[in-house]
């Protein structure tokens, strides 16, 4: 995996042990959620980047010669 420096303050009150997941941004841990949870959201992020390689794709089918 990836090592990040990371914010934990907001989620600290609940408590944090290795192997939690956690929704991270900026650099700033937000919430913990389960398992289930961070799998769908793997999962919508990685058809995020399907769109957006396809609209990648057809912008540059639509370049002016």
């Amino acid at each position: 995996g990836v090592r990040r420096n990371v914010n934990v303050a907001l989620v600290l009150p609940d408590g944090l042990e290795i192997g939690d997941w956690v929704l991270i941004h900026v650099g700033v841990a937000l919430s913990r959620i389960d398992e289930a949870e961070a799998k769908r959201t793997t999962e919508f992020l990685m058809q995020l980047d399907d769109l957006y390689v396809e609209e990648l794709e057809q912008l540059s089918d639509s370049s002016i010669d």
